[in-house]
């Protein structure tokens, strides 16, 4: 429409301007389309005036600007600035991109890692749907903007608008609002409660690599402009290429399994400059660490995660004298990592402080048992409820965009690669307080259950097992550090029960003997031999004897009103044989009644069958009838014993099954041992079932006889109360972490101590980890009180940061300055107000900040 856009006087010309038009100068070239193609640009009312391309999130336009040629007047850069527009040259004035394009780009490019090339693109087609190709091209200049604009936003967003100086090491990045950082969110040492615990103050950290972040080497290396080096996430190029060439590549055979780290340690591929990154994170809420990440030159080796770590330990850790350190490979890796630094010129450490190691838990599954117990986070003191493994989970975003800073130079790479990380910081920041108050849920249910099942369990033990365990569990301890393998107290220690050959022995000759006759009827078969049989015809006679002698004697106790011919109560209950795994453990219930009323009269001409006068088989309101309610009281004591034997039983055959089983499947075990060990499995599973059913029985007849009160004691068995405790069977399996013991386990550990060196292994293992397992929540429970006040402490220290921004050196700042500073301080205000509210919603005691 021929419309002029005048600048520095409110939409009006300039008077100094007049009717000259401001640019004279045609050597650029315009854009020109294929001569068989229509022009979109061919417009009557230019007649030949410049125009500047100005690409918005609507599409490209060609605009008529003005500016303002007073001699006062600001350049033509700072001119469109204040109109919201970025220039792609700041000599030649050809074209600009407007804030929300480049704020538009910068989200997306976050967000669903879109290519500048695809997000101009997007923009062309926007313009002209048919001719997209006649819009001028624009893409080498949106990524050129594109990287100023990221600068521009990390040095206003971190204050240095206001400072004259050119940021450090990290200084354009945020990090974690609930680690603690003593002088910013958290006390100095002189400051602190007395009572809080060492491990409070302790920065927990997770270390890993990432090989999906590859790096082509550069085409035109010495066109290369760094912005950002060294001032976000990636380390220094300068200091890190020196320490690289005096530090020894020296690869360490693995002393434990095969681990992709260290496998990656000799991998090389000529055409990348970088076959990874790899850096630390916190462990606990997963904000990267500023100055932490480095690049792989041949895999993930020592060298490279030395200078990560130790740049790492030297961000605002002053004050604290504890780091916790979860790496996949840290059983190998903590093993030279003190050499090393000691010996490096370029490595230095925080004094005083101290290095715990550990592994997290999806990765400790992959190496030998002994790493479990000595590395996981289950068993360090002040580790809480940390997983260790976090850094994957921020890996997963940061390879979406990693294809696209493959080709990219090396400056270029690494401000995406820091803008990326710094917004996944910031996302963790605004997200902190509800992550917190859902740790914090977790924390008081975990405390409570965990805190109840150890309870019980430490209950019933024998109190001077008790008082040697409490001793072990602290020497352990005590000495992890200096010597991880104190800690394989809490796996199981076979030689401590000398007896386990003589028990599986004893297992294979008396303990898997005919398990019944029903069940033996069972066994024969449809087609028994003539000597198998008349076995069977002599068992049923003997029995038939003693239930006809039973059943006189009874006769006698019951009174004269009992009549043999008494209706006795049928209680049918299915052996839990091999052939019936598959049926629930009460039995089938598919069975029709003619069957069932048929299966009952051919049950009686068998023994087997036969329901013997028994008081539970009368019912009580029989009893009562014949006056007998005395042998009430005494069939029920009777039968809380046998309930007892048979749980007994179960739990030691259980516990025999976890032996065999490991015996099973350990790898350094020969075939045929193995095979042995599993036909031994098989015959301990039949002696539970039996056991299972008496108990089931036992059970059902207590409910007879109305003894409300046991069946609190004595719950119903399920099948899934039959399993192998991961602890015993597989101490290194996923799924544990949580693992608490049955209620049954819980009834009678003196006992099961006294009858079984075994059983007395079994219940030490069980009660260290039931007490670390509480331990765990408990130290959560603190950790996340005290993160909920760091949190707050964080965003009123950035808001009072902030605020004294208002003025320098005692002289009020431009307006702009000024409003800028306000609004950064009311959102962390914003953030800060809704933080403190969730936490006294969440937990009435927490103490708000005046």
């Amino acid at each position: 429409m021929g419309m002029e856009i005048h600048l520095g006087h409110q939409g009006k010309p300039c008077p100094v301007l007049g009717e000259i038009h401001e640019w004279e100068d045609t050597d650029e070239p315009i854009h020109q389309p294929e001569e068989d193609l229509p022009t979109i640009l061919e417009l009557p009312f230019l007649n030949g005036k410049q125009c500047i391309t100005i690409v918005d999130k609507s599409g490209v336009h060609s605009l008529m600007i003005r500016f303002c040629r007073c001699l006062n007047a600001c350049t033509a850069d700072k001119q469109l600035f204040e109109l919201g527009m970025f220039l792609a040259s700041f000599t030649w004035l050809k074209t600009a991109f407007t804030f929300p394009v480049l704020d538009g780009f910068a989200l997306d490019n976050l967000e669903c890692g879109t290519l500048a090339m695809n997000y101009y693109n997007k923009l062309r087609r926007m313009t002209s749907s048919i001719f997209p190709q006649l819009v001028p091209d624009r893409y080498r200049e949106l990524m050129r903007v594109a990287r100023q604009w990221r600068q521009l936003k990390l040095l206003k967003w971190n204050g240095f608008g206001y400072e004259r100086r050119r940021p450090t090491s990290g200084e354009l990045t945020l990090f974690c609002p609930a680690c603690p950082q003593p002088g910013m969110n958290a006390p100095l040492p002189a400051n602190r409660n007395p009572d809080d615990p060492s491990w409070v103050y302790a920065r927990s950290l997770v270390m890993d690599g990432n090989f999906k972040a590859e790096h082509l080497h550069p085409t035109h290396p010495e066109d290369e402009v760094w912005l950002t080096d060294g001032q976000c996430f990636m380390v220094s190029k300068d200091q890190y290429k020196a320490h690289l060439a005096i530090a020894k590549d020296v690869v360490q055979p693995s002393e434990c399994n095969n681990h992709r780290a260290v496998n990656q340690a000799n991998a090389s591929r000529h055409k990348l400059e970088a076959t990874g990154i790899g850096g630390c994170a916190c462990a606990r809420h997963g904000c990267f660490v500023p100055h932490s990440v480095v690049d792989f030159q041949k895999g993930e080796r020592q060298m490279n995660m030395d200078y990560a770590l130790c740049n790492t330990l030297s961000h605002r850790t002053d004050g604290l004298s504890q780091a916790l350190t979860f790496y996949d490979i840290n059983c190998q890796y903590n093993k030279h990592f003190w050499r090393w630094v000691t010996e490096s010129l370029y490595l230095s450490l925080p004094s005083g402080m101290e290095i715990i190691p550990g592994i997290g838990l999806w990765h400790v599954h992959g190496h030998q048992d002994k790493c479990y117990v000595q590395y996981a986070s289950t068993f360090i003191t002040g580790a809480a409820r940390i997983d260790g493994e976090i850094m994957e989970t921020l890996w997963a975003p940061l390879n979406i965009i990693s294809p696209a800073v493959r080709g990219m130079s090396t400056p270029h790479r690494q401000e995406c690669l820091d803008y990326q990380m710094n917004d996944s910081n910031f996302m963790k920041m605004i997200c902190m307080s509800s992550f917190l108050c859902r740790k914090y849920k977790e924390a008081i249910k975990g405390v409570a259950e965990s805190a109840s099942a150890f309870d019980k369990l430490n209950e019933t033990a024998d109190p001077i097992m008790v008082a040697t365990w409490e001793a072990q569990d602290r020497y352990a301890h005590s000495c992890r550090v200096a010597d991880p393998s104190a800690m394989d107290v809490f796996e199981v220690q076979l030689k401590r029960a000398p007896t386990r050959k003589q028990q599986e022995l004893a297992l294979l000759s008396s303990r898997v003997r005919p398990i019944g006759q029903e069940s033996a009827m069972r066994r024969l078969g449809r087609h028994p031999t003539e000597t198998q049989t008349l076995d069977i015809c002599r068992h049923r006679t003997k029995l038939q004897s003693r239930i006809d002698e039973f059943t006189m004697v009874a006769a006698t106790h019951l009174g004269e009103g009992f009549d043999i011919d008494d209706e006795i109560r049928d209680l049918h209950l299915d052996f839990m044989d091999d052939d019936s795994e598959d049926e629930g453990i009460n039995g089938s219930d598919t069975e029709s009644e003619p069957e069932a009323h048929g299966r009952r009269l051919r049950d009686l001409f068998y023994p087997e069958k036969t329901v013997i006068p028994l008081p539970s088989n009368f019912g009580v309101a029989r009893c009562a009838e014949l006056g007998v309610e005395h042998l009430i009281g005494q069939e029920i004591a009777l039968r809380e014993g046998q309930a007892n034997d048979a749980l007994q039983a179960i739990r030691m055959h259980l516990a025999d099954k976890a032996v065999l089983f490991r015996t099973a499947v350990h790898p350094a075990k020969s075939q045929a041992k193995s095979t042995r060990a599993w036909t031994q499995v098989h015959s301990v599973e039949r002696v539970i079932r039996l056991n299972t059913m008496i108990y089931m029985k036992c059970r059902a007849q207590l409910g007879n006889l109305e003894a409300h009160g046991l069946l609190n004691k004595y719950l119903r068995m399920e099948k899934s109360h039959l399993k192998t405790t991961a602890a015993m069977a597989d101490p290194n399996a996923r799924g544990q972490r949580n693992a608490t013991l049955l209620w049954f386990w819980s009834l009678d550990i003196q006992g099961d101590s006294v009858s079984s060196d075994w059983m007395n292994e079994f219940y030490r293992v069980c009660w260290l980890r039931m007490k670390a397992l509480r331990d765990q929540w408990a130290e959560e429970l603190i950790l996340v009180e005290h993160e909920m006040g760091w949190t707050l402490e964080f965003f009123l220290f950035k808001a009072s940061t902030w605020l004294t921004r208002l003025t320098l050196n005692g002289e009020a700042q431009m307006k702009g300055h000024k409003c800028y500073a306000i609004r950064q301080a009311h959102m962390y205000q914003e953030l800060a107000k809704h933080a403190q509210a969730g936490f006294i919603k969440t937990n009435p005691t927490f103490r708000p900040i005046p």
